[in-house]
């Protein structure tokens, strides 16, 4: 199909009276709305597949203030977070769950200080509808930054800084995972264990000493 400019591209209203259903009925089609019977949602599809109607997002974003996207910030600079395969594991599961619910994920991380203040104003400034921070360390200055922010947002890992008011997390049970892997090679009779950690300003690994 060739490219189409803004001009002559479909519009929800075609695509409506292609489908032969209202405005109303073809826009809560498009947007996911429930209440409508199972033949019109085929009809309507059909004629978005057929007419290639791509909705304007900029435009719902104004009628329902959200904005499709969610913002994915690790507090690490660049370099770690392209190398680290940990961070690949995180972000293709944030970014599975995202596309199936037809959100954008928004990538953002911390280079050097001035980074936070630069990603509280991106948050502030009605970009995304929610955040997910995560890789925190120590005191940092991040969750305060974004609760001021007022975007709702959860973190991944046990903050060692806490907001006001606290940010949700979500994190494993560190503290216990340690100790059962400490019971299981001391019940194989070692002795001497030795300890690899992780950084020492991230809850994460002292959790886990």
């Amino acid at each position: 199909m060739l490219e189409q400019t803004v001009a002559n591209r479909p519009t929800l209203e075609a695509v409506a009276a292609r489908a032969g259903v209202s405005r109303a009925t073809a826009s809560r089609v498009v947007n996911g709305g429930a209440g409508v019977r199972q033949p019109l949602v085929d009809k309507v599809r059909a004629a978005v597949d057929e007419l290639g109607y791509v909705p304007n997002h900029a435009a719902r974003s104004l009628v329902t203030r959200r904005h499709g996207a969610v913002a994915v910030v690790i507090a690490e600079p660049e370099f770690r977070v392209f190398s680290d395969p940990f961070f690949a594991q995180q972000l293709r599961g944030i970014s599975r769950e995202l596309t199936s619910n037809d959100i954008q994920l928004v990538l953002l991380w911390v280079e050097n200080e001035s980074d936070h203040e630069r990603i509280a104003r991106y948050l502030a400034g009605g970009h995304v509808d929610g955040a997910i921070a995560f890789s925190l360390h120590g005191d940092g200055r991040l969750p305060a930054l974004i609760t001021g922010s007022k975007v709702p947002t959860v973190l991944g890992g046990r903050p060692g800084a806490e907001a006001s008011p606290p940010l949700p997390y979500v994190d494993c049970d560190n503290r216990g995972g340690a100790r059962e892997a400490v019971r299981h090679l001391v019940s194989l009779g070692r002795r001497t264990i030795a300890h690899i950690a992780g950084p020492s300003d991230q809850t994460s690994a002292l959790d886990r000493i």
